[in-house]
């Protein structure tokens, strides 16, 4: 059975999100802050963590890195649930360690939508890393392609978060002040990501599907 992590300082949330999935089918395993997580994960491996980013005295930032820098622990996918706006510069530091970045409230479709949609990107790419070995791809490409996969559907989700916070599709909205420089410069970097993504696909496999 999936078993999903949910981690957040407050007793009240964690016991709502660990109802909506139960009720979805998945496992659950509850942490009441960062330092708590970080321990019951020295036993417990799930397959997935939601990290509130809202708590004290380590908050979900600190709580990621912490995950990220532990070789046992770095590979567990992690998807920020949380109430707080995203701003440019959490979106350029921390984007490429997570799976997605959801906002609070969220409905339960929109909680097991998100999840799914998390787990099918994993699945289509191990499936297209096989096909790679298999046809003899090269590691170096593979996991350039693995990146960039996975790089450019975060960014885009991010992206397109900001630019709703910071409202840049409003001729209003002075698109040279810092978060719109910084979210102008995100959007170039995915475009980059896009067009290198496209010259690893030829040098990967004919049959790989587009992103």
């Amino acid at each position: 059975m999936f078993t999903v992590m949910v981690v957040d300082d407050s007793p009240f949330i964690v016991d709502i999100f660990v109802t909506m999935l139960q009720r979805g089918g998945y496992q659950t395993v509850a942490a009441y802050g960062g330092q708590e997580a970080l321990e019951t994960l020295s036993t417990v491996k799930p397959d997935l963590i939601l990290l509130d980013i809202m708590m004290e005295p380590m908050d979900g930032w600190e709580t990621l890195m912490n995950l990220k820098n532990s070789p046992e622990l770095k590979d567990i996918p992690v998807m920020m649930l949380t109430a707080k706006q995203l701003t440019p510069s959490e979106a350029q530091e921390y984007g490429i360690y997570i799976e997605d970045y959801i906002m609070k409230p969220i409905t339960h479709k929109e909680l097991y939508e998100a999840i799914e949609g998390q787990l099918n990107r994993r699945r289509m790419i191990e499936i297209d890393i096989q096909m790679a070995k298999d046809a003899g791809v090269g590691e170096e490409i593979i996991d350039e392609y693995k990146r960039l996969r996975k790089s450019i559907d975060i960014n885009k989700r991010l992206l397109k978060l900001l630019e709703s916070t910071y409202k840049t599709s409003d001729e209003k909205v002075k698109m040279e002040d810092e978060a719109g420089l910084a979210i102008r410069s995100m959007g170039m970097n995915v475009r980059f990501q896009e067009e290198r993504l496209e010259q690893v696909r030829k040098a990967f496999i004919p049959e790989v599907k587009p992103a």
